[in-house]
């Protein structure tokens, strides 16, 4: 069954201008013309309409999602599943921050007391890469490079990386109470290295001041320290003590 443009438009709720302009920068290109020149929609077609809007429900920018279902290798189930995950995530944190609203409007009525802390249970910043941050510690280069590393992944392969992620600062946080220069922990703290550079490429200079930012920069404790409390602080110090080392022997490799 083909659909005529309009009836897309009004079956989905979005206007008939986006269609014009998902199919002129090549996103959903309908599979028929009618005789008159009009865009007629197959079926399938509504399929990866369907799929494009979950994936700007999680915001992600048009030319992304081009990129990512284009692909050889992309798997409209696996998307889905990735999309039910991510949408999951998405609606814990707006229940949180929600709930954090109700606790504040009680607070400022004087019916309840809210500590600091409570007051920001919610937010989340951990998909921010703090970019600006980024471009004005380590330059418009290196940022870059790793924005092309990162944009050549598939959907699956980013939220994999992030797993792989939250798993090594798990692991770490298990030995956070040792010592940072032990060996437990300089074992994985090369392994963070060499995650990190699969999606940079940092200079061991360079990983010991992303340790030091892990500090100095609230947002990047509060993260990172959801993980266990001072987790921050036992990578900056461990992260150090790997670099120190290395740099001793003059070794800068991964």
């Amino acid at each position: 069954m083909a659909f005529k443009i309009k009836e897309v438009a009004d079956l989905v709720g979005i206007s008939v201008r986006t269609l014009h302009h998902y199919d002129e920068i090549g996103l959903l290109i309908p599979d028929q013309l009618s005789q008159t020149g009009y865009r007629l929609y197959s079926e399938e077609n509504l399929e990866t309409l369907q799929q494009i809007l979950f994936f700007r429900e999680l915001d992600f920018p048009l030319k992304k999602i081009k990129e990512m279902m284009n692909q050889p290798d992309y798997n409209r189930q696996e998307a889905l599943e990735l999309h039910r995950k991510l949408l999951l995530e998405k609606h814990k944190r707006l229940d949180q921050l929600l709930f954090s609203i109700d606790k504040t409007i009680l607070h400022m009525k004087g019916e309840i007391k809210m500590s600091q802390k409570e007051k920001f249970e919610g937010f989340d910043f951990s998909h921010n890469p703090y970019e600006k941050e980024a471009r004005e510690r380590w330059g418009d280069e290196k940022v870059d490079e790793a924005k092309e590393k990162t944009d050549k992944l598939t959907a699956l392969e980013q939220q994999n990386m992030q797993n792989e992620m939250e798993e090594l600062y798990r692991q770490i946080a298990s030995v956070r109470h040792g010592a940072a220069d032990g060996e437990e922990a300089q074992k994985l703290i090369h392994q963070w290295y060499l995650w990190l550079n699969k999606v940079g490429n940092y200079s061991l200079q360079a990983f010991k001041g992303l340790g030091e930012m892990y500090m100095n920069d609230e947002r990047f404790t509060k993260n990172i320290d959801q993980f266990g409390e001072g987790l921050s602080e036992f990578l900056r110090q461990s992260m150090a003590v790997y670099a120190d080392r290395r740099i001793k022997k003059g070794k800068d490799d991964v």
